[in-house]
């Protein structure tokens, strides 16, 4: 049975441009037909705080448009820790990380469509990872760009009683531009404490010549690994394709799809141009139904390979997961230039 057909002592509470404060009947004052604050504006430089709220509870939405660029950072923090558990340019956390890229090879917009996470027209970023916390939850938004930005966002959740064995939800955000050609690219690493690894978007910038670029292996590190227990046979396989998305049969072209778990989103650059340069993908793989389980540690990797070799292709991620806390700082982000140069 749905806990929705229950009845319930849980309380929901929502944080939005017109109820920033969060608290029940804190909405806007103007009555029918009116909008007073639809939007907040962040000047450069500026941190704002979106959400504040004591728990038990739990995140089980958030939803954003308007500026949606990288120059946005999104952090969530948990519970007494002073550094953030969620720390990843706002694109990128919703796997647009070419978020200036607004129309795909077919000319429509990107839609990432799947069970945790929905990319609608144009550009609505909604995020349903439940996230609970014991003891406080806050969410802040940053503008590293040099420009005034306008958000967007609603943020709902409710507070509740929690579970002591929860596990707390987590991402981190990694770029290579180029990937250093024989060397395997890092999803994720670092990670300490017990907990389950969820998955992650990836973006993908051609450089070179147009081919096969889905030849690299994925590898799964557990605990004390010194050898991945999980290794998947290509990136297609992955991210639960196969034959290069159908570019090395058949078609000979890669094809999109979006499904509950899994895709290939979104293709930049029309790729049946064979020396179409920097063409761009976007793909997710979310373990939701087959999440991988580590006790004390993990990683994970990916080749950047195609069919003559190790490439030097341009990657993008945000690796997602939840464990329990303590957990350990996330590692820096690269400078705004630096995400800039891609």
């Amino acid at each position: 049975m749905k806990t929705y057909t229950l009845l319930s002592d849980e309380r929901t509470f929502a944080f939005s441009a017109e109820n920033q404060s969060g608290q029940r009947a804190g909405g806007s004052r103007g009555g029918d037909c009116t909008k007073l604050s639809p939007t907040i504006t962040i000047p450069p430089g500026k941190t704002v705080q979106l959400v504040d709220v004591e728990g038990p509870g739990i995140i089980q939405n958030m939803w954003f448009t308007g500026y949606v660029g990288h120059g946005f950072i999104l952090r969530i923090y948990w519970d007494d820790q002073d550094h953030p558990s969620v720390e990843a340019p706002l694109s990128a956390f919703f796997g647009c990380a070419y978020d200036e890229n607004f129309v795909d090879r077919d000319g429509r917009y990107p839609v990432l469509n799947s069970a945790v996470m929905l990319v609608a027209p144009g550009r609505g970023y909604n995020c349903f990872f439940e996230m609970p916390f014991k003891k406080h939850c806050r969410i802040t938004m940053e503008n590293r760009t040099e420009e005034t930005e306008d958000l967007y966002y609603i943020i709902t959740g409710c507070l509740k009683e929690i579970p002591d064995n929860i596990a707390y939800f987590h991402a981190t955000y990694r770029q290579e531009h180029p990937v250093q050609k024989g060397r395997s690219y890092t999803v994720v690493d670092g990670i300490k404490g017990q907990g389950q690894f969820l998955g992650l978007t990836l973006a993908v910038g051609m450089n070179g010549n147009n081919t096969c670029w889905v030849e690299g292996e994925a590898r799964m590190y557990i605990d004390d690994d010194k050898y991945p227990s999980i290794h998947y046979t290509g990136t297609e396989d992955y991210f639960t394709g196969s034959y290069g998305f159908g570019n090395d049969v058949h078609l000979k072209q890669y094809q999109t799809f979006s499904g509950h778990y899994s895709g290939l989103f979104a293709i930049f650059g029309d790729n049946r141009e064979f020396y179409n340069g920097q063409q761009r993908f976007l793909l997710y793989r979310f373990h939701v139904p087959d999440p991988i389980h580590f006790d004390n540690s993990f990683r994970m990797t990916i080749d950047n390979m195609g069919w003559t070799g190790p490439r030097y292709d341009d990657y993008t991620s945000v690796a997602y997961w939840y464990q329990s806390l303590p957990s350990v700082r996330l590692k820096p982000l690269p400078t705004e230039q630096e995400m800039c140069m891609r």
